[in-house]
């Protein structure tokens, strides 16, 4: 690898320090973090079963507890929990943003770099092949197929990834497609550096920057749908808590206890936002334009 290709990607150790100075991005980690610690460790952050109906956690007139001092975030319909519920329920979005981002990136790499590196008739059949996935709305898609099967939490994760894959492959296509055009390319070529090689030295680590920009922010939105999922009867199935079906559960009486549905809402807003910080802050510090400034 020659100096001027090391120049284009800032060490490990200069990402890290130029990521402490972005103030939003260390807000969204301790989010993240908050949530990953919540998640975890739910059994031992409250006495409650998520899953378990409690009469105490009901008024004398059988309507949800308010949130207090018994119950931080109140109760539902059937008394259970809300904090508890919520806390498991980040287990399901955890499992299934990191699980289905993962699948979607490696898919999207695998068809982006292979389309922009070998090009030819190769290239244009994987991009077309994108680009008929692309003209599909991404939730009409995914509640088709997960209608299709019976939802369960790894189902989920894996219409999820079906379906977001898309733009990374895109994203990837146009940057293999440039980079296979550099000069130090050619020359390796003109060396007799087979593809495997130029593919795993060269290409994939001047991609790795964007692949990581992409991997984070796509969890958010992976979060989002999967929420929506839920919250539409496709998703992830009662009793196994998730964000999206504790608010399809409680929406008949959000006018009368409005926590039911503001705390999983808020819940899934913070999460899908803490991810969107970090993955603004690691464009601007992977982005080679963007050296130099604070």
């Amino acid at each position: 690898m020659t100096v001027a290709e090391t120049n284009t990607r800032p060490a490990p150790q200069t990402v890290w320090q130029r990521l402490k100075t972005r103030k939003l991005a260390l807000f969204g980690m301790a989010l993240i973090f908050l949530t990953l610690f919540g998640a975890i460790f739910a059994p031992y952050l409250t006495p409650y079963e998520p899953n378990n109906q409690m009469f105490d956690g009901l008024s004398l007139q059988g309507a949800p507890m308010a949130p207090g001092a018994q119950f931080a975030l109140g109760t539902d319909l059937l008394g259970r929990d809300l904090l508890t519920r919520i806390l498991y329920g980040a287990r399901t979005s955890l499992i299934i943003g990191l699980v289905a981002n993962g699948v979607a990136l490696i898919i999207g790499t695998f068809v982006g770099v292979t389309a922009g590196y070998f090009g030819g008739i190769l290239g244009s059949v994987l991009m077309r092949f994108t680009d008929l996935m692309m003209a599909f709305p991404a939730l009409l898609l995914a509640i088709c197929l997960a209608a299709i099967f019976q939802p369960s939490l790894w189902i989920v994760a894996m219409v999820i990834a079906t379906v977001n894959w898309v733009q990374t492959a895109r994203v990837l296509y146009a940057e293999t497609a440039s980079l296979s055009q550099r000069e130090f390319i050619a020359a390796e070529r003109t060396l007799g550096a087979g593809h495997l090689r130029i593919l795993f030295r060269h290409i994939l680590p001047h991609l790795t920057p964007t692949i990581i920009v992409w991997g984070t922010l796509g969890i958010s939105t992976t979060v989002l749908l999967e929420a929506t999922l839920s919250f539409l009867g496709v998703g992830v199935q009662p009793p196994t808590p998730s964000w999206g079906n504790i608010i399809f559960e409680n929406q008949t009486y959000f006018q009368a206890a409005p926590w039911l549905v503001f705390f999983p809402g808020l819940a899934i807003v913070t999460l899908a936002l803490a991810f969107n910080l970090v993955g603004d802050a690691l464009r601007d510090v992977l982005d080679p334009t963007q050296r130099g400034r604070a």
